[in-house]
């Protein structure tokens, strides 16, 4: 083989490596939230940064819509993104449905492909009574976020009115705008529904299906608490492998998040334990890198 071949091979292996690699990059992006409130080092917004970045998260999901400015700034510094902001939306009829700095936040945010997840309140768990109300209140927060690029997520959550993945789709789909999706939540899934059979579920919510989040969790849990439900990443007797193969089977590409609320002790140390679970997990569900054999 001449060396003009040679070359030539080699710079195709490279730029199929590159392409690889950076087709991966695109699938199932890796990042934590709810990573403030229990670190016993109470790390600010620029220690986070840092933190994520050497651990090799991708960003970051952010609760409330207080600081948005300076989380932005920390990591941009650090090259990582804003992946969610988590707010509340009640539909009460004596409250304002949500924040009136909704409408500040989108000018932050703006062009950043950010997603709002969205915990609804205001009725009981479940009740379709109150669907007309939330899909005006949908609307009208969807036409605020238009220009933004922003999509907004029902995101189920135990004891709110939108608690399960199946209220998420109910109500996204009788919204029916382009940027009103839903979240799949392992946990608040593992605590209301016992069936343990999600497939029929994420295969329905799919068109809508915009994030996911994941932890290491327990099969089973009859107790008050999440402790057995919110674990880092690797612990637990749930098959998070197997469910993230099962959202590969079914075409899911998008973000991942890690839940992290309530784990105590230093955040570094659990979020270093999760990182080194999710890269074997990620490993099953990325196409395999093809063999270069022309040497």
């Amino acid at each position: 083989m001449t060396l003009k071949y040679v070359t030539a091979a080699i710079l195709g292996l490279c730029a199929f490596s590159n392409a690889a690699s950076g087709e991966e990059k695109k699938n199932y992006p890796f990042f934590p939230f709810c990573i403030d409130w229990h670190d016993a080092k109470h790390r600010n917004f620029e220690e986070q940064a840092v933190m994520l970045k050497e651990l090799g998260y991708d960003g970051v999901g952010h609760i409330w819509l207080d600081k948005v400015e300076e989380r932005i700034k920390t990591l941009d510094t650090e090259g990582l993104k804003l992946y969610q902001i988590t707010m509340q939306v009640d539909l009460a009829p004596d409250k304002p449905a949500y924040d009136p700095k909704f409408k500040e936040v989108l000018a932050l945010i703006k062009g950043r492909k950010v997603q709002f997840c969205l915990l609804v309140s205001g009725g009981k768990p479940s009740d379709p009574a109150l669907d007309d109300r939330a899909v005006k209140v949908l609307r009208e927060m969807s036409d605020l976020a238009a220009d933004s690029g922003a999509q907004l997520l029902l995101y189920p959550h135990q004891n709110d009115w939108v608690e399960r993945i199946e209220d998420a789709v109910r109500v996204a789909e009788k919204t029916d705008r382009p940027n009103v999706g839903v979240m799949f939540n392992l946990c608040h899934w593992l605590k209301v529904d016992k069936s343990r059979d999600y497939k029929p579920l994420l295969k329905k919510a799919l068109p809508r299906l915009w994030a996911v989040s994941i932890n290491g969790a327990d099969e089973r849990d009859d107790k008050i608490g999440w402790e057995r439900y919110i674990q880092p990443l690797g612990q637990g007797s749930f098959d998070v492998g197997k469910f993230l193969r099962t959202l590969k089977e079914l075409g899911y590409r998008g973000p991942i998040g890690l839940q992290c609320y309530g784990i105590a002790g230093d955040t570094r140390e659990h979020l270093a334990r999760s990182m080194e679970a999710w890269k074997k997990l990620r490993a099953g569900i990325l196409p395999n890198r093809q063999r270069f054999s022309g040497l």
